[in-house]
């Protein structure tokens, strides 16, 4: 498993940007960040600045760490490519006929994967599947 250091990470989410707006070839996963990034006008002045590497977001400001949401997106883009958990692909599918809505649905099921991440690393605990899938269906009976 890959597991690049934070600033890896940032590196890579700029260099996907910076390729993209040069029209520079794409790697099919930094294609599919400057995909994201694309949809996230917000965060453009920010990737588009070194200065962003070692910026910091806490959450008491209220801002949302740009790194943390496109890495998140990226998750769920891969979680949903292989279907794991299983029965995420099939749910997905069901809330897009529902909601006609990408980008909503997908936030939806970041919030629930930030959710799930934060509990298996405080409580030690393996991921539980069957639970975050509950959370989205239940995220999207309320909020979507």
């Amino acid at each position: 498993m890959f597991t690049p250091s934070r600033e890896e990470a940032r590196r890579f989410f700029i260099e996907a940007w910076r390729k993209h707006r040069q029209g520079l070839p794409l790697q099919p996963l930094e294609a599919l960040a400057a995909d994201l990034i694309a949809r996230h006008p917000e965060y453009h002045a920010t990737l588009e600045t070194q200065a962003s590497l070692q910026r910091e977001w806490p959450p008491e400001l209220g801002e949302s760490n740009p790194f943390l949401h496109l890495g998140l997106h990226l998750a769920v883009a891969e979680q949903l490519s292989i279907d794991q958990p299983p029965g995420l692909r099939p749910l997905y599918q069901e809330l897009m006929r529902q909601l006609q809505d990408q980008h909503r649905v997908e936030h939806a099921i970041m919030d629930c994967l930030a959710e799930h991440l934060w509990q298996t690393q405080h409580y030690g605990q393996p991921f539980d599947g069957p639970a975050y899938l509950q959370c989205i269906k239940a995220r999207c009976t309320r909020v979507c």
